[in-house]
């Protein structure tokens, strides 16, 4: 039998926190336990029908049968660069230069470092966080500083804490809001701080935007850090159809913003990739310019179910942050357990129901779990009814 060994870079990777979980699901499922899954967050709601005929129609067309641009179709970036005027304000982005079709957002967030991130170059990234950046920088021999985020400064890294030294080493900067996992939400004048300081230090900025279009209060909805003045002179924007049309397994979304930066994806897709199936871009097209009112349906059922797990937990007397944005919850773990995962893992095996122990996000995320709102009420409703006889 052969004995081939992993490249270091893999054998340091910690365990993928949602594999972990799906471990653990399997192994009570193996019992004959009625698993309620509330861990990763996968929206249940259905494709709008009018996607999936724009999709089924242009999978017909032989046009798009081929190899397509690893750029992505200049009317899909047309079509992006309409929605960041409409829905942002945001009017002055060149769809040739400034915007870059992705195969989802994941797979640009990933692949972006490879364009400007050497060994030894430092990335800032805010935690708890999405694992996939500061992985992504470590791969590269990068190294990576964490600044946390507390429920005191509302989940905004204090950006005063900072160093001159660190902002002067750091070569890039990785945000998401509204935010994975603890779903806060950014104000513009954190934004303007942000962009203040990476213009003046030449920090590159990544901003993860994937869930501005979940939010529950419509006159206070998230921006994008484009709308900054300036922000374009160091800022790229991560986004997705994913949350907003309910098109995560479809695999696509777009990188927006600084010329140089975008270029620099582009090189690295050249080279890995072929771009996203244009049949989809096509439907990602009519999604963009039609899909509001769809969306605004799916924020109504986000909100009920959200409203009606916070009055449980509340009722069970278990602490949360009230979401303004995302389908997730940020909660506290009970007193009587000594970590998250202690707590996570007891209410898989004892209760069949997958939540997401907060640590695995980072160590800020010691204490907390997160609820995916991502299955209807009722079953929502007896996960929680679960918890409370733990």
């Amino acid at each position: 039998m052969s004995n081939f060994k992993f490249a270091k870079r893999i054998e340091t990777l910690p365990p993928y926190l949602f594999a972990e979980i799906d471990r653990i699901k399997a192994e009570v499922a193996a019992r004959g336990v009625d698993i309620i899954s509330l861990g990763i967050g996968d929206n249940d709601l259905p494709t709008p029908d009018f996607i999936i005929d724009a999709m089924c129609e242009a999978a017909r067309n032989p046009r798009f049968h081929r190899y397509p641009s690893y750029v992505g179709l200049l009317a899909f970036r047309e079509a992006v660069a309409e929605w960041y005027k409409t829905r942002f304000g945001v009017e002055d982005l060149d769809p040739k230069t400034e915007i870059i079709t992705l195969i989802g957002s994941k797979e640009g967030i990933a692949h972006f470092p490879l364009a400007f991130i050497n060994p030894g170059d430092l990335t800032l990234v805010c935690t708890p966080n999405y694992p996939v950046p500061p992985v992504a920088a470590g791969f590269l021999g990068g190294e990576v500083e964490f600044l946390p985020l507390y429920e005191e400064n509302n989940f905004l890294p204090d950006l005063d804490k900072v160093s001159e030294e660190t902002w002067r080493r750091a070569k890039m900067i990785y945000v998401n809001y509204p935010n994975n996992p603890t779903s806060a939400v950014a104000p513009r004048e954190f934004f303007e701080k942000l962009v203040g300081l990476c213009r003046k230090y030449e920090v590159i900025l990544m901003q993860d935007a994937a869930y501005t279009e979940v939010y529950y209060d419509e006159a206070d909805k998230p921006m994008s850090v484009l709308e900054i003045p300036g922000a374009k002179d160091v800022a790229i924007e991560f986004h997705s159809l994913s949350k907003t049309f309910n098109m995560t397994g479809w695999r696509l979304g777009m990188a927006v913003g600084n010329a140089t930066l975008v270029k620099g994806l582009g090189k690295v897709k050249e080279n890995v990739d072929s771009g996203a199936f244009e049949a989809v871009q096509q439907a990602g097209i009519v999604a963009l310019q039609q899909g509001a009112p769809y969306t605004e349906k799916f924020r109504a059922v986000y909100r009920e179910r959200r409203d009606a797990v916070l009055a449980a937990l509340k009722e069970a007397g278990i602490e949360y942050v009230e979401p303004k944005a995302t389908f997730y919850i940020w909660a506290k773990v009970p007193k009587g357990y000594g970590s998250s995962a202690e707590f996570v893992s007891r209410v898989i095996q004892e209760k069949g129901v997958v939540l997401t122990p907060g640590n695995g996000f980072g160590e800020p995320g010691e204490g907390w779990f997160r609820i995916s709102l991502t299955i209807d009420t009722p079953r929502l409703m007896e996960a929680v009814e679960r918890i409370k006889t733990l």
